[in-house]
């Protein structure tokens, strides 16, 4: 890859990673709010968790997952390879048939919610709280939250393509601090304050689109109503789009499981996995999709360039990239799990029961994160090249093994009577995310899809060697849970970014040692 493409991809990446951060942080703010403010002693929180977990299961698989991946590709050979009103008159017919099906698929939500709700909760129909009834309740007003976020994620799939990262990796901030502002100043009001959160999910939706229609505008690129169902490009999208919405969304499928069998499991079991998930969202979105949206566009260009080098290169870059990061943090979050929950989520509502269950299925998602950053990557070599059928099978396996290891390790904890039997449906979810990052590895190789560079080892050895001696180092810290409790926030705080602090220091100074740099990370 040459050097000024490196620094590209670096800028880039580096660019949708720190708006990434922010964003992840105000998102932490607005999860501790949530949990610090709201109580879950009736289940209340875990009704709001299911009924947001059906419209954000529709914005992976459509926005950031389906509809994104299938999108991009094809404007891509729209943008390089026809004329500037090609490309748009594509843009204007595409969105103007998404958005009708949406809005369509939107009613249907609303009408069927509680059918919805029995299918992905059906523990709840039994809940002596009435959780079935408030789910639905809920869900009447989240759902339409799923139409503005697609329309919002294919609004950042247009900017991404033009090559502008910064505004849809910021846009997320914007529905987090709507929802912090609901949680903390408006949910006194509600009698069930989770309705607050519901209502400002909703409009935090509209907010994030209208966000990004000004600078479509001043690109020129603002859709108008066009329908034309027939148009090539949406024939196009349609033909990579039913296979990607399986494809690239096997943890978003597990996930769902993990709902379905949790609605049975103790009250509080559905926010645990959440709360847990989410922490494992922040490296996996800084890194996994980040490193993804940028190479995705250009993995595009060079396959439709016929590059094959090129490709390659870009490819076997960010499998690297995504171990030097995956590895160490993985590591982190294993050994700080209660560290870090108890700093940043142990007040009021959130007791130390539910950090020690939270961290139980914190430690089993984070064992996972390696292959799901690792798949995110390699799904991109796929899309690029419009190659979508091999992905379905590898997902269809990875979501047999995580259903079966769901019911294998709920019925092996019940019965030996462990208290956090949810840290099972995590470990399953995890274990699936490695078959499903081995066997697109391994097609991608057989099939020379994908041309394996062989200093990856090189960069996994050097990665792995400098993680080893990070962890003795943590380790040498106190970690305690009984030591963490005694301590007020801010003795917490400082000593929990000391620890991640010194610990990156130390993994980043072994690296040099290693010589593993930006400069000679594809050498």
């Amino acid at each position: 890859m040459p050097l000024s493409t490196k620094r590209k991809f670096f800028k880039n990446t580096a660019i949708v990673s720190i708006f990434t951060m922010v964003s992840r942080i105000f998102g932490y703010i607005r999860d501790a709010a949530i949990f610090i403010f709201i109580s879950n002693s009736h289940g209340a929180l875990d009704a709001f968790f299911v009924a947001f977990r059906i419209p954000n299961f529709f914005r992976r698989i459509f926005g950031e997952g389906a509809l994104s991946t299938a999108y991009i590709p094809v404007l891509s050979d729209y943008k390089n390879k026809k004329s500037e009103n090609e490309a748009k008159e594509f843009i204007d017919s595409s969105i103007t048939t998404l958005t009708l099906i949406l809005i369509i698929i939107s009613i249907i939500g609303v009408l069927v919610a509680p059918i919805l709700i029995y299918i992905i909760a059906p523990g709840f129909v039994n809940s002596e709280f009435g959780q079935n009834e408030l789910s639905a309740d809920l869900l009447r007003i989240t759902f339409p939250y799923m139409l503005f976020i697609c329309l919002t994620a294919v609004a950042g799939s247009i900017l991404n393509t033009y090559e502008n990262f910064s505004i849809p990796a910021l846009t997320p901030v914007l529905l987090n601090i709507i929802l912090i502002i609901s949680v903390i100043f408006i949910s006194p009001y509600f009698k069930e304050p989770v309705f607050a959160l519901a209502w400002g999910l909703l409009f935090g939706g509209v907010v994030q689109l209208l966000f990004q229609l000004y600078p479509l505008i001043k690109m020129g690129l603002l859709p108008k109503f066009k329908l034309n169902k027939k148009h090539p490009g949406i024939l196009k999208i349609k033909e990579l789009m039913l296979p990607v919405i399986f494809g690239s969304s096997v943890t978003q499928i597990n996930l769902v499981f993990d709902t379905i069998i949790a609605s049975f499991l103790i009250t509080g079991s559905i926010s645990w996995l959440y709360m847990s998930d989410r922490f494992i969202e922040l490296p996996l979105a800084l890194f996994g999709i980040s490193i993804a949206t940028v190479l995705l566009p250009k993995l595009s260009e060079y396959f439709g360039k016929s590059d094959t080098n090129s490709y390659n290169n870009t490819l076997n870059w960010g499998l690297k990239l995504g171990i030097l990061i995956s590895i160490p943090t993985t590591i982190g979050l294993i050994l700080l799990a209660k560290p870090i929950l108890i700093t940043l989520l142990q007040y009021k509502e959130f007791s130390p029961h539910d950090v020690n269950m939270t961290a139980l299925s914190l430690i089993a998602f984070a064992a996972g994160l390696p292959a799901m950053i690792g798949a995110k990557i390699l799904i991109s070599g796929y899309y690029a090249r419009k190659d979508t059928r091999y992905p379905v099978k590898a997902a269809l396996v990875a979501v047999i093994f995580n259903f079966v290891l769901n019911i294998v390790f709920v019925i092996y904890l019940t019965n030996i009577k462990f208290s956090g039997v949810h840290v099972g449906l995590a470990l399953a979810t995890s274990i699936s995310a490695y078959i499903n990052f081995f066997l697109l590895l391994k097609n991608a190789i057989k099939t020379k899809i994908f041309m394996f560079d062989h200093s990856i080892k090189k960069v996994f050895y050097k990665s792995s060697v400098a993680s080893i001696i990070m962890t003795l180092l943590i380790l040498c810290f106190d970690l305690n849970s009984t030591t963490w409790l005694s301590w007020a926030l801010l003795e917490r705080i400082i000593t929990l970014f000391s620890i991640i602090l010194i610990a990156t220091i130390l993994y980043f100074i072994f690296l040099f040692i290693f010589k593993i740099t930006p400069k000679n990370i594809n050498n």
